[in-house]
């Protein structure tokens, strides 16, 4: 998937790539190699610019979380997306 998406110059984000084990993994070759920015910021500014900019746009979201709410408060700067599909299991208690 990264490689087609690099090839075809189309942007990948991560807002939650310090969560868990990739984390854990950063904090630990953090020591070994000093140096590492992860600029968590950027990417919020570049999807949001990216939805703000858009002529059309569209959310198709596989689950929850923090990246579902990442993508939808990025199409919320531009009054909202034109379409969206949500899969997920949640209950309608959750």
């Amino acid at each position: 998937v990264y490689y087609w998406a690099a090839k075809n110059g189309i942007p990948v984000f991560c807002p939650a790539i310090t969560d868990g084990s990739v984390g854990d993994m950063i904090y630990f070759h953090s020591y070994k190699n000093p140096g590492l920015v992860l600029d968590i910021a950027q990417d919020i500014r570049e999807i949001n610019n990216a939805a703000i900019h858009a002529a059309h746009s569209g959310m198709i979201i596989l689950g929850g979380g923090l990246v579902k709410h990442h993508i939808c408060n990025a199409n919320l700067m531009r009054n909202g997306a034109d379409f969206s599909v949500f899969v997920n299991t949640g209950q309608e208690f959750d």
